[in-house]
């Protein structure tokens, strides 16, 4: 549905003059409205329904001819409590707006002033669904939106009610007690003491990676990262600002009564019986401290390979690469691509009683038994290349640096890969080939790199198609063209393999594996069924849930290495590697939207052709 035209509203009547001219009320009754309406500050046609001077029915339709929108009855409306939280109560009471229902990514709101063409930019930006609006009497609004969205104080009492009962599940462990003094009045309250816990818990609830709390002029609001996206969940009330920042601070062992410079800090929660850390980074801004923490939870972190996506000959040659007693194993993407969980899982298929597993990590994300992990200081001199150092003389099988940064952490982990020992690390490049580039860019030698190097697997995290409200959809050729493809690009000419074909139709969604029986390296991209979420409740109205990987895996065959010898370019090594069966990413992506896994969309942001 397209929102109603509300770019004439300046050239209608005023309603009292409409009214009086259609003979619905007086003039007396209009100039008795009138001074109520001063009186008071409420719209003119609350104020004559309130006087009885007319039906709020007969004034509803009066309006929507007006304004050329249709009318609606609210007392035949059942208000839903889902739809009721995507419009913030501040908002609803300011512009007496209340949503009615969601139909896809299109909100139906009543409103009783649809002259205000403003109140659409702010519902639309807020609650970034597509606003539909109906005319409904003022009278019976006003009623509806008093008694289903409280004030700021009465949410938090809300709130604080619903989590009333959960404050003995949460335990804060390894915390800094107050020392008094620093402003800190009303830190230590129940209301705020719950206020986080709630925050917190429910994070760790909704499966999020991160909670950001941020500080504005006239508003503090609180979002989580899912998926990848940020979600706001709430906006407590402002006077809440000074004692909810600094209980987080306490509780992160920061100091509180600084609050010029970043500061960095850990928290562990006990959730009843599990246990969350966290990482915690505060940021003064204009308006007050920023807190971002990082969700460690050992719950969510998935160590088997297989669950992540990697298609089966990628997956063989990884595990080829790290059974390897020596040499290099690198890892490349963007932050926030799972590299971390990427390494871990890697590490934990050889982490054996008879092997020595040693990592230097900035910062240590997980604790996992029977590996040595160390925290890199820079401040103190013990960077990533002075732990690898100290490593080598720790008699290690298998060694894990963070990051290669530098040429002389670069030329410590070869050193060590080509001396018997098992090397894990990450680079930021944007592909497998460029980051063998790059190696050479640095200033390692080339024999020395192309001996060294086992394998480089660059990875990409994109949303999956929420499984709740998932439909087929017609092939978009804006989509394909952003995608350098036609609807008559045929898989072939996308570089395809049979074996990467049969495996997506092996490995396929239940929807989509039926539909892929007739396909061949031969059918256009029109050919395959195409598919998206609708939005629902499972998946916030999104129709995105949960995330899959994209994988660029390039083991370093004879003709490679020759090649790197050579000190050949990205695109030579890329041209080789495919054609000796490698998947970029970007061919990856379209085995995942072959699978019904994903969108072509989510491929395109994530992936270069």
């Amino acid at each position: 549905m397209a929102a109603a035209p509300l770019s004439l509203v300046a050239d209608h009547q005023r309603i009292g003059e409409l009214l009086v001219k259609e003979g619905l009320v007086t003039r007396e009754q209009v100039a008795r409205a009138l001074q109520e309406q001063q009186a008071t500050g409420m719209r003119l046609g609350y104020c004559l329904v309130k006087q009885g001077a007319i039906e709020e029915t007969t004034l509803v339709k009066t309006l929507a001819r007006q304004y050329r929108m249709p009318a609606v009855d609210l007392a035949r409306f059942e208000v839903d409590p889902r739809v009721l939280k995507l419009v913030p109560g501040e908002l609803a009471s300011k512009h007496l707006v209340f949503p009615l229902k969601r139909d896809g990514r299109t909100l139906t709101v009543a409103l009783a002033d649809p002259s205000n063409p403003g109140v659409l930019d702010d519902l639309k930006f807020i609650t970034r669904y597509d606003i539909f609006p109906v005319v409904a009497g003022e009278f019976t609004l006003r009623a509806l939106v008093e008694k289903h969205y409280e004030s700021g104080d009465q949410q938090m009492q809300s709130l604080l009610a619903e989590i009333s009962g959960d404050d003995g599940d949460v335990e804060i462990i390894e915390s800094q007690e107050d020392e008094g003094g620093n402003g800190m009045a009303g830190v230590d309250e129940a209301p705020v003491v719950r206020l986080v816990n709630a925050i917190l818990t429910e994070a760790v609830k909704r499966g999020a990676s991160d909670i950001h709390v941020e500080c504005f002029e006239h508003e503090l609001r609180v979002r989580f990262r899912i998926d990848g996206a940020l979600q706001e969940v709430m906006k407590p009330p402002m006077k809440l600002k000074p004692a909810l920042i600094s209980r987080l601070k306490i509780m992160s062992s920061l100091n509180i009564a600084e609050r010029r410079v970043p500061q960095d800090g850990r928290l562990k929660i006990k959730v009843g019986k599990r246990v969350i850390d966290f990482r915690v980074s505060t940021l003064p801004t204009l308006f007050g401290e920023k807190i971002v923490l990082r969700i460690l939870d050992k719950g969510n972190l998935t160590l088997d390979l297989e669950t992540f996506g990697i298609e089966p000959a990628a997956e063989v040659a990884l595990m080829e690469a790290i059974s390897n007693p020596y040499g290099m194993v690198l890892v490349t993407g963007p932050t926030g691509s799972g590299k971390t969980t990427t390494l871990y899982s890697c590490l934990s298929k050889i982490n054996v009683g008879d092997t020595n597993i040693m990592t230097a990590e900035d910062p240590v994300e997980y604790n996992l038994f029977g590996i040595n992990q160390v925290q890199v200081r820079p401040e103190v001199g013990l960077t990533f290349a002075a732990a690898l150092k100290a490593f080598l003389r720790q008699d290690p099988n298998v060694i894990m640096v963070g990051e290669i940064r530098d040429l002389e952490t670069g030329g410590i982990a070869i050193k060590a890969a080509l001396t018997g020992h098992l090397v894990l690390s990450t680079l930021h490049t944007n592909s497998a080939p460029e980051t063998v580039t790059r190696l050479l860019d640095m200033g390692l030698e080339a024999f020395n790199v192309a001996s060294a190097v086992n394998l480089v697997l660059a990875q990409r995290l994109v949303r999956r198609i929420c499984p709740k409200c998932k439909v087929r959809r017609p092939v978009d050729p804006q989509e394909l063209a952003a995608a350098k493809a036609t609807p008559k690009t045929t898989l072939r000419e996308l570089r395809f393999t049979q074996a990467a074909l049969d495996n997506a139709k092996a490995r396929a969604t239940p929807e989509a594996a039926p539909l892929l029986t007739n396909i061949t390296l031969d059918s256009t991209v029109s050919d395959l069924p195409w598919w998206k979420g609708n939005g629902c409740d499972h998946c916030g109205g999104t129709g995105l849930k949960g995330r899959q990987g994209l994988y660029e895996v390039m083991a370093m065959t004879g003709p490679l290495r020759k090649q790197v010898l050579k000190s050949a370019d990205a695109a030579a090594l890329r041209d080789l590697a495919i054609a000796e069966g490698m998947l970029t990413l970007r061919m990856d992506g379209w085995l995942k939207v072959i699978k019904g896994v994903t969108t072509l969309e989510q491929v395109i942001r994530e992936t270069s052709a």
